[in-house]
């Protein structure tokens, strides 16, 4: 059990949380949720002990195991792969490490035999001969093949080094497990084996994480941060809305109920504090109008944009046929006799472990990327605006947010402009902020501002929701539900995908799988879990 009493926090002046007290439990996951800059991923740092408390006591058993997710990617450089997996439990690695130096001496002593011999029956004790194979399960299910078990991690890919920190962490069932968005990177398989692994999960799990179908899927309980306080509810990410729903309209139906009896009685007073007959009466209700408290609602951190796109024209009958499309890159095919019909009603997931492939394809289809094969044709009406994945390129510039948005659009308006900026959070002087300083959240919703200032009828987005917090990926998720036009995005939050699109394609090894469904019955659906065994594993080798 881990036993928070007291707890406060702050930077300077600015206190993220104080009077903080909490429990967690074995064989429950806590969700830790707000806004961007609460303080979710400081609280994990607390913790786990990487900073200390301003006042107040963390406390739990000195002989518990406590894992947590590394955040640097190229901290084992040098070592391999399955070894940083196994780094997990310190005790086992250190015992093997501790036997293969006694193995190497060329003169082996006898009190090195006992050393030898004591640590093999601990070895065995604690399960370090199933180590390796534990990890490389664990690598498996996160989707590292086994040709990468025995690479170094610097010659293997950032988008790996993260799903092998997120094994090493698993490794060996701690008794506490701290995971920061633990869902970064991962394909849709491999976030729905963690979702099982972690509702098996015996132990404390404590996890911040953007990604609300992961939530809703792992967590006993949520911990809200915000009013600079951390408040603990039963039940997960859809319970909390709903209950934080009530609590707020509670609040304000309060509020109102006080102002208006306020107001009768200030009336009343008014009215009557001349009249001799209804004096008494009045000086009766100044007193209570005296007593009568009303509190201003608390300011929450939560912010919540409005993005909303708006065609200037309608789609028409003809938006976008491919035929044969290919895409090559240092002799990988990562397209190949790619056909399609795109219709003026779609909303597109593209999904699958392919992600280079999806974004070669969005590049292409946008103009991003003219080195291919194969032809494809927009229709006269269409027009396009795109969210790619790698970003920073655009904003390499000592621009501000306003001139940096007017590039992107025909208007000389300032105010105009602005007002874009100010939907998705940028007002005052937020709006002149160097674009080469911004965060990664801060980038995302400048380039929805792009998008919604476009008019474009068909958006096409790689991965839009990465870097932006519960608030904003909600309302981006409305708008693209409400928008009239064609959406072609790729994704690994479950939630949006499933309440977006309404057409999945699916780029596997040896061709696509495309089907007219939701996310949720795309994955149900018994024929294409048989299509998507055959080609991973290589049984079909022709188009669908």
């Amino acid at each position: 059990m881990v036993n928070i009493s007291d707890l406060k926090f702050g930077f300077g002046e600015r206190i993220l949380f104080k009077d903080v007290n909490l429990k967690f439990t074995p064989g429950n996951c806590y969700g830790i949720i707000g806004a961007n800059g609460a303080g979710k991923s400081t609280f994990l740092k607390l913790l786990s002990g990487e900073i200390e408390q301003d006042s107040g006591l963390i406390s739990y058993p000195a002989n518990l195991r406590m894992a947590v997710l590394s955040q640097d990617h190229f901290a084992f450089e040098s070592e391999r792969v399955l070894d940083v997996v196994v780094q997990g439990h310190p005790k086992i690695h250190s015992i093997m490490k501790e036997r293969e130096a006694i193995y190497a001496k060329e003169d082996f002593t006898e009190a090195d035999g006992l050393r030898a011999s004591e640590l093999e029956g601990e070895f065995a004790e604690i399960g370090g001969w199933e180590a390796e194979s534990q990890a490389a399960i664990l690598l498996s299910g996160l989707g590292v093949t086994e040709s990468e078990h025995e690479k170094l991690m610097q010659d293997v890919p950032e988008s790996i080094k993260v799903r092998v920190l997120l094994a090493q962490a698993l490794f060996g069932t701690p008794d506490i497990l701290l995971l920061d968005e633990p869902t970064n990177g991962l394909d849709l398989d491999s976030v729905s084996w963690l979702e099982d692994f972690l509702i098996e999960f015996p132990n404390i799990v404590i996890v911040v994480s953007h990604d609300r179908h992961f939530l809703n899927a792992v967590c006993t309980h949520t911990c809200d941060i915000d009013f600079g306080m951390i408040r603990q509810y039963p039940g997960n990410y859809d319970f909390w809305y709903r209950i934080s729903r009530m609590l707020q309209q509670q609040q304000k139906d309060e509020k109102k109920r006080r102002e208006d009896k306020a107001k009768d009685l200030k009336e009343f007073i008014q009215r009557f504090s001349s009249n001799a007959s209804k004096s008494r009466q009045a000086t009766s209700r100044k007193k209570v109008l005296e007593k009568l408290e009303i509190d201003d609602l608390q300011a929450t951190s939560r912010r919540f944009p409005w993005v909303g796109f708006k065609p200037e024209r309608d789609p028409g009958n003809n938006v976008l046929r491919i035929q044969n499309l290919g895409k090559t890159v240092e002799g990988n095919s990562l397209l190949k006799g790619l056909d399609l019909m795109i219709n003026r009603e779609d909303k597109i997931a593209f999904v699958g472990r392919e992600h280079l492939a999806k974004t070669a394809f969005f590049r292409i289809l946008t103009g991003e990327d003219k080195d291919y094969t194969g032809e494809f044709y927009w229709g006269q009406t269409m027009s396009q605006s795109y969210f790619p994945k790698e970003n920073s390129e655009l904003f390499d510039s000592e621009d501000t947010i306003v001139d940096w948005l007017k590039g992107y659009t025909s208007s000389d308006d300032e105010t105009y402009i602005r007002s874009f900026l100010g939907r998705m959070l940028f007002s005052g002087d937020e709006a002149l902020k160097p674009v080469k300083v911004l965060s990664g959240g801060e980038k995302v919703r400048c380039l929805l501002s792009r998008m919604m200032l476009s008019a474009a009828n068909c958006l096409i987005l790689d991965e839009p929701t990465n870097h932006l917090d519960l608030e904003a990926i909600t309302a981006l998720n409305n708008g693209l539900i409400e928008f009239p036009g064609v959406v072609l995005f790729t994704s690994h939050d479950h939630e949006f995908v499933n309440s977006i699109a309404n057409r999945i394609i699916e780029f596997c090894p040896g061709g696509i799988i495309d089907r007219m469904m939701t996310f949720d019955e795309y994955l149900r659906d018994e024929q294409v879990k048989q299509l998507r065994d055959e080609y991973y594993h290589g049984h079909v080798i022709a188009e669908i």
